[in-house]
């Protein structure tokens, strides 16, 4: 059986530094802090003035954890149980799951939840149910 460490402190602050990032996007620019949607606007056929925002979002996403080494030195250990193939294919389901449900975990279930949304609330029931399942079977199953 896997052992997973039980982190309520930090779990705490990391969700309320996501929340208030969330709050943040919201009320500087009106927009809803998907993740999947703003990275997806990267590309064409996007062109407007909001490239700049979205290109500095996802860089700071890409920095945050250079800048958890800076601060402490080093980095939480973590240890991934599958080869490059079985990331690569949970990558693309990870991908089409986002689209196919018209974003991600962070716009729905951080931001929808927040504004009462039942369309929010199916795709977080949704996706929580199949990570449950998938660990479920990853430890009992395999």
């Amino acid at each position: 059986m896997v052992s997973t460490s039980f982190t309520p402190i930090a779990s705490l602050v990391g969700g309320a530094m996501i929340g208030l990032a969330a709050v943040l996007l919201m009320w500087a620019t009106g927009r809803i802090a998907g993740v999947s949607g703003i990275a997806a606007r990267l590309f064409p056929p996007y062109e407007d003035s909001e490239f700049a925002g979205r290109l500095a979002f996802v860089a700071g996403l890409a920095a945050a954890p250079v800048l958890v080494r800076l601060a402490t030195g080093g980095l939480p250990e973590q240890t991934i149980a599958a080869g490059p193939a079985l990331l690569i294919v949970g990558g693309l389901l990870t991908g089409f799951g986002s689209v196919w449900g018209s974003g991600c975990t962070s716009g729905h279930g951080v931001c929808g939840l927040s504004r009462l949304s039942v369309r929010s609330l199916v795709a977080t029931m949704t996706f929580m149910a199949a990570g449950m399942a998938t660990v479920f079977v990853m430890r009992h199953w395999s």
